[in-house]
C-alpha cells in the first residue's frame, strides 16, 4: 500500500462529505497476516474501499465496528482473535467481550485494530432574505464559535461576522444546492419565499430544518407545502416554530435558542427530542 494513494483517497472521500472508518492494525500476537501499520478504508456499509489489514477474516469481524463507529463518532480498539472453528465457536457461545472478536481461521494469532471514524463535516446552512438580520449574524458567530461550517444563502446580507462560504448570487437556485445528511438549515425568508426555499429543501433530507415565523405564518406556510405536494413527512420534521423555548426575546437570544435545537438533534438527546416534540404539538 502507498502513502500517496491512501492519503488520495482519504481526501477525496472527505473533499465528497463521505463518512468513512480508517482501521490500523496496532499490535499483533502469534501468527498473522496483518502486520503493524497496515491498514483499510471502509465505507459505511462496512465494506473495504481500499487497503487491508490482513485478509477476509479479519476484514469481515471489523466491518460491523466501522458501521458502531460511524454510528457514534467514537474510535474504538479490538482485538481480533484467529481461532479455529471449535475455539470461535466456543467464543461466541461463552459471551465474550464485546471488543474481543473471533473469527474462523487457522492462524492462532490475535490482531489488536484501532478504527476510527471519519464523518462528513457538519455545516450549518443560513437561508436569508436580504438585508439586516440581528439573528442571521448571531447564528454565523455561534455557528463558526460552535465548529460548523456556516454557510450563508442571501444575496445581500448585511453581517458583522464573516461565514465561511456565501453564496449572493440575487438568481441563485436553490434546489441547486447540494445538501446533506448532516447539514442543520436555517431558514431566514420572513414569509416572502418560505414555500419556495422549504419545497426545495425537502428534496433532501438534512439532519435538522428550521424555519424563524410565527404560529400563523407556519400555519399558512404548512398549508401551502401540502397544497404543493410536499411529504407529511418532511413537514412534520419541520421545526416551526424554530428553537427551544427558553423565553429568547433578543435576536442573541433566539439565536442560542436555534443553536440548542440543533445541538439536542446533533447529539440525539432521546429526552431533549421527546420534550421538542411535545413542544412543537
Amino acid at each position: 500500500m502507498k502513502n500517496t494513494e491512501l492519503v488520495s483517497v482519504m481526501a477525496s472521500l472527505l473533499e465528497k462529505g463521505e463518512p468513512f472508518a480508517l482501521a490500523t492494525v496496532i499490535r499483533i500476537e502469534g501468527s498473522s497476516l496483518g502486520k503493524p501499520g497496515f491498514k483499510a478504508v471502509l465505507s459505511k456499509e462496512g465494506e473495504i474501499i481500499y487497503g487491508t489489514v490482513g485478509g477476509v477474516c479479519p476484514e469481515s469481524a471489523i466491518a460491523e465496528v466501522a458501521k458502531e463507529v460511524l454510528e457514534t463518532g467514537n474510535p474504538k480498539v479490538i482485538r481480533v482473535h484467529l481461532e479455529s472453528v471449535e475455539n470461535a465457536v466456543q467464543a461466541v457461545v461463552t459471551g465474550r467481550k464485546g471488543d474481543e472478536i473471533y473469527v474462523e481461521t487457522n492462524c492462532g494469532g490475535v490482531m489488536e485494530i484501532y478504527v476510527e471514524p471519519y464523518l462528513q463535516e457538519h455545516r450549518l446552512v443560513i437561508v436569508g432574505q436580504g438585508g439586516k438580520d440581528d439573528v442571521e449574524d448571531a447564528l454565523v458567530k455561534l455557528g463558526k464559535m460552535l465548529g460548523y461550517n456556516v454557510i450563508v444563502i442571501d444575496h445581500s446580507p448585511v453581517l458583522n461576522e464573516k461565514p465561511d462560504t456565501l453564496i449572493s448570487s440575487l438568481d441563485f437556485d436553490i434546489s441547486k444546492f447540494e445538501f446533506r445528511e448532516t447539514d442543520a438549515v436555517v431558514v431566514l425568508t420572513k414569509g416572502a419565499r418560505d414555500v419556495e426555499v422549504l419545497k426545495a429543501i425537502s428534496k433532501h433530507r438534512p439532519m435538522y430544518v428550521g424555519l424563524l415565523a410565527s404560529r400563523q405564518r407556519v400555519r399558512t406556510d404548512v398549508e401551502q407545502l401540502e397544497k404543493e405536494g410536499v411529504s407529511r413527512d418532511f413537514i412534520e420534521r419541520l421545526r416551526a416554530p424554530i428553537g427551544l423555548d427558553i423565553g429568547a426575546v433578543t435576536p442573541e437570544e433566539i439565536a442560542i435558542s436555534i443553536m440548542a435545537e440543533i445541538t439536542a438533534f446533533r447529539r440525539k438527546r432521546a429526552e431533549t427530542l421527546q420534550a421538542l416534540s411535545m413542544k412543537k404539538d
